[in-house]
């Protein structure tokens, strides 16, 4: 089973136990505060509700404006043991970057699967169990989880967006981190061929936040597809993980169904460990991660919910 511990300047995601025995005795989950400080400091102004009747409009497009400022802020304060300002200037088009926010994962551009890298010139020691990242964005969530969990396995963030993988591998090897590795790849394509020939075990794959493509035409666009869960089913490990997230329900939801249409692959970690804290609906209540992404930081500035499911794979894919 996998577990969280903390090591040091922060907490680190899931490494294999020895045994099945001890792993199976084991919570697969850090045992974190509902809240960071930060949101205890702020918790009152951002819960506040209007006093007069009618204003709920206004005071909601107030908090998501202020939220739009503040969350850049808050996120270099989260962030902030990274000290990747020291970067911002250090190559030039690598600092602040624009981006599009919303690209086409079924365009031809992204139809060809990313190279294989030579693993063992991509991490030190490439038979660690790895934690994959789909969706990494700026790469400061993985960043901070290798930084702080050194040595004991691999990550290895896929993103879409090319500038961002560009400017995340700078930062991974100005921070002098050999256990962490950005590519520009379209998972739908890319996943199966990267895990395949990966020399150790995967372990977990974490899915936070994507692009929710609104849209029912765009819904084809969304990273979690059948064949994606059946990727994942196969290729991870017995008893790694799955972690999924959205401040959209509805995106929630379908991520949900995907994983659990696996259910003779798949548990919900709360059927393994009753310590895990869900509510009625069955979402974990809590980040098991101990670190929360960019965009949660924004979503929870706004005043929205994280829906999170944990799924371990507890049979052989089939």
């Amino acid at each position: 089973m996998l577990v969280f511990e903390c090591t040091g300047s922060g907490c680190c995601a899931a490494h294999a136990l020895g045994s099945a025995a001890s792993a199976m005795a084991s919570s697969p989950f850090l045992r974190i505060a509902p809240t960071l400080h930060l949101r205890r400091c702020c918790r009152r102004f951002w819960s506040e509700e209007p006093k007069e009747e009618g204003a709920t409009n206004g005071w909601t497009r107030r908090r998501s404006t202020i939220a739009a400022q503040r969350s850049p802020d808050v996120v270099e304060m989260e962030y902030a043991d990274l000290n990747l300002k020291n970067f911002y200037g250090a190559a030039p088009n690598l600092g602040h970057i624009r981006i599009r926010q919303h690209v086409n994962p079924l365009s031809s551009s992204f139809a060809t699967p990313a190279e294989i890298p030579v693993w063992k010139e991509v991490f030190r020691d490439p038979s660690l169990p790895l934690m994959l990242d789909i969706g990494s964005g700026s790469g400061r969530f993985l960043l901070w989880l290798a930084k702080n969990c050194p040595e004991r396995r691999n990550y290895l963030g896929l993103e879409i967006r090319q500038k961002l993988v560009e400017r995340s591998q700078f930062w991974a090897e100005e921070l002098g981190l050999a256990n962490i590795h950005f590519m520009f790849a379209n998972a739908t394509v890319s996943f199966e061929p990267l895990v395949s020939t990966y020399p150790g075990p995967l372990m977990l794959v974490s899915i936070l936040c994507p692009d929710p493509y609104f849209k029912k035409r765009h819904h084809k666009r969304r990273v979690v597809q059948a064949s994606l869960v059946d990727s994942i089913a196969k290729r991870l490990s017995i008893r790694g993980q799955v972690f999924v997230q959205s401040d959209v329900l509805e995106l929630a939801f379908d991520m949900r169904n995907q994983f659990d249409a696996r259910s003779d692959v798949f548990e919900h970690v709360d059927t393994i460990d009753d310590n895990v804290l869900c509510d009625t609906q069955g979402w974990v209540l809590h980040n098991p991660m101990g670190m929360r992404t960019e965009r949660e930081i924004h979503a929870e500035l706004e005043g929205a919910r994280i829906y999170r499911r944990m799924y371990q794979k507890q049979k052989h894919y089939v």
